[in-house]
């Protein structure tokens, strides 16, 4: 019995000695042919071990990149290149066609562990570039 009292106390000390935080934002925002939407959903947990305090954080991403208009206007694209940045991080891509797309939207994805962490009131700038034209645009988080 005193072993069960001993275990039930040490595991509400580290209960209450850690904390987490669950970040689950989302950013949008659009230009004249194009819109776009990072999702972003972050873990932070702080604790203590050994009489220091720790912190980690894991998270994951999906940038997801649409042609507004029909895809009967985008048969003759050659090159898709876009980008996107956060204060602490982005990601660029490059498509090429030598076939019409199959589709309008095009998305990137990723995961990190420790990485730097996306904040909530972030301006995220996108850039598309698409054969002879270009677009920038920024991303404003909707879920505040």
């Amino acid at each position: 019995m005193k072993r069960i009292m001993i275990l039930l106390f040490t595991i509400m000390l580290f209960t209450a000695c850690s904390e987490t935080t669950n970040n689950d934002y989302r950013f949008s925002g659009e230009s004249e042919h194009w819109e776009a939407e990072y999702s972003y959903k972050g873990t932070e947990k702080w604790g203590e071990k050994a009489g220091k305090k720790t912190y980690s954080n894991q998270d994951n991403f999906e940038f997801v990149l649409k042609y507004k208009d029909s895809l009967e206007e985008l048969s003759s694209l050659q090159k898709l290149e876009y980008s996107y940045e956060t204060n602490s991080s982005g990601g660029k891509n490059t498509e090429e066609f030598t076939e019409p797309p199959q589709t309008v939207i095009f998305s990137t994805s990723g995961a990190s562990k420790g990485g730097a962490k996306v904040s909530e009131d972030e301006v995220i700038k996108v850039n598309v570039k698409w054969d002879d034209f270009e677009e920038s645009f920024e991303l404003h988080n909707k879920s505040k």
